[in-house]
């Protein structure tokens, strides 16, 4: 059997989209997924013709956050390397404007993602959240200046001090996402969104966004502050005690998953 590549992509009429294909993992942000990543988005910022980017995700998730089992072995050294966070830098700052279309949990990484986007269209199933607090971490891939600038400092900080998660109704009513459609329809209203924009004369929305990026928070300083505190967090016992009993709980849920279908 051919395996199948991490990131689908279809480009039409100078659109790329761009499906995140691990489902039978929520589509987690491993390192081969940010690998994926890189690489499409080096190409897509080469590429003259690329009018627009859509992200999704395949199966039930958009991203559902980094992969855990991963996170749980990084250590000081790997927080200042932002491995995360200079992806989704890499992904704001990409010339063209990007749409992500939410089908299901977007949450840590997930979430960030998302932010990271310019535009945010999700299903009426969709679910997201910054629950890093509760594993022993903090939202270090822009989380900390992304989200408020979205929402407001003062309902960031709700949702930052206590991981909770939100559905798609109150993402759109904070302004987290720009429209909440049914699930059929989702990537129908993102091609017709995209294409909307590849009408538009591709230098004046090139422009439009570099002007707007003056207004957007991020660059190095935030980066470096968030990997600074992330990397203390990241040898903390605490985030090994949470990272463990998470670990645990997924693989008792799998183990008694299995029982049931045998």
């Amino acid at each position: 059997m051919t395996e199948q590549p991490l990131l689908l992509r279809t480009r039409r009429d100078g659109v790329w989209l761009w499906t995140l294909n691990r489902p039978d993992k929520l589509n987690s942000l491993d390192q081969a997924m940010v690998d994926a990543l890189h690489q499409a988005l080096d190409e897509a910022a080469g590429d003259p013709d690329v009018r627009c980017v859509i992200l999704t995700g395949a199966g039930r998730a958009f991203v559902a956050g980094a992969d855990i089992a991963q996170l749980r072995q990084r250590r000081h050294a790997d927080a200042l390397r932002a491995i995360n966070a200079g992806l989704l830098d890499k992904l704001a700052r990409l010339p063209v404007p990007t749409i992500a279309a939410v089908n299901g949990f977007a949450l840590g990484g997930g979430c960030e993602l998302a932010m990271a986007c310019d535009l945010r269209i999700a299903t009426e199933a969709a679910k997201f959240g910054q629950p890093e607090v509760g594993l022993g971490i903090m939202a270090a891939a822009g989380g900390t200046y992304r989200l408020p600038a979205l929402v407001g400092l003062g309902m960031a900080r709700e949702l930052l001090f206590t991981g909770r998660i939100i559905d798609a109704t109150e993402a759109a009513r904070i302004g987290l996402v720009n429209r909440v459609v049914p699930a059929s329809e989702l990537l129908d209203v993102a091609w017709d969104l995209a294409r909307e924009i590849a009408r538009a004369d591709p230098l004046a929305v090139r422009m439009s966004k570099a002007a707007l990026a003056q207004h957007t928070p991020g660059g190095p300083a935030l980066m470096a502050f968030e990997s600074t505190a992330q990397a203390v967090l990241f040898e903390s016992p605490e985030k090994f005690r949470r990272m463990d009993a998470f670990l645990a709980r997924k693989a008792e849920r799998a183990a008694r998953k299995a029982a049931e279908e045998s």
